[in-house]
């Protein structure tokens, strides 16, 4: 395991936090490749998660790759971005940003970040919004999750959602909230997301959350001819 709890030397909203160089060069990548909404978002989702891995007792926190967390849940939505080295017309956001955090790992992270430490970078980010898998996963890719949940539910909904992972408080959601203000249109922002992604890549959306905003708000989307049963259908005849 790496040892990072030596590097819990800054404090944001109360919260102490990793101030390593990978912790602060992807902080400095979301910020250049998301507008405020997308940036403000997995910032806050970042301070969400550590504030439940500061309440682990010291022999469990030390068990998990503190900076594994902060760098995945930082780097969550690349996928939002606009830039077309990220962004691909056949793959899922999550996908997208998986791919470009572990490429972005592997030119910035040095000797330090190994196969394994990248691949839990990965499987955070691609995984993040599916919640039928990431609470079966490595606890880096959970509190990754479970952040990012948090910040969007606040930690009551997210604690019905998640169950007892989530330990981060109310006060600890508006302490962040204050630091990291929420700004006015989200739901713009985020409906925008899925809308264009159910337009410009439908292929990659009929299996998704995202396909709910294609069948309501995409002319002529529809899922039927792309679910499994529908080939089924075609190719079990007897």
């Amino acid at each position: 395991m790496v040892a990072i709890l030596n590097s819990m030397t800054r404090i944001i909203a109360g919260i102490p936090v990793p101030n390593t160089a990978m912790i602060n060069a992807s902080i400095a990548l979301a910020e250049a490749e998301l507008p405020y909404q997308g940036y403000s978002h997995v910032m806050r989702a970042w301070l969400n998660g550590q504030a439940m891995l500061n309440r682990l007792p010291p022999s469990n926190r030390s068990k998990i790759d503190h900076e594994a967390v902060g760098v995945a849940t930082i780097l969550h939505d690349l996928g939002w971005s606009n830039n077309t080295e990220i962004v691909s017309n056949d793959k899922t956001f999550e996908v997208d940003g998986a791919i470009a955090a572990a490429k972005f790992i592997r030119r910035e992270g040095g000797a330090a970040w190994d196969d394994q430490r990248i691949q839990l970078v990965w499987d955070a980010i691609a995984l993040h919004t599916n919640a039928l898998i990431y609470p079966y996963k490595e606890l880096e890719v959970q509190y990754t999750a479970a952040g990012t949940v948090t910040e969007l539910l606040g930690p009551e909904l997210a604690k019905q959602t998640l169950g007892d992972i989530v330990t981060a408080t109310q006060a600890d959601w508006d302490r962040i909230i204050a630091e990291i203000p929420r700004p006015p249109g989200r739901k713009k922002y985020f409906y925008d997301l899925m809308i264009g992604f159910c337009t410009t890549k439908p292929q990659v959306t009929y299996g998704t959350f995202q396909g709910d905003w294609g069948e309501r708000y995409v002319k002529n989307y529809t899922r039927v001819g792309h679910r499994q049963i529908d080939l089924m259908d075609r190719i079990l005849q007897d």
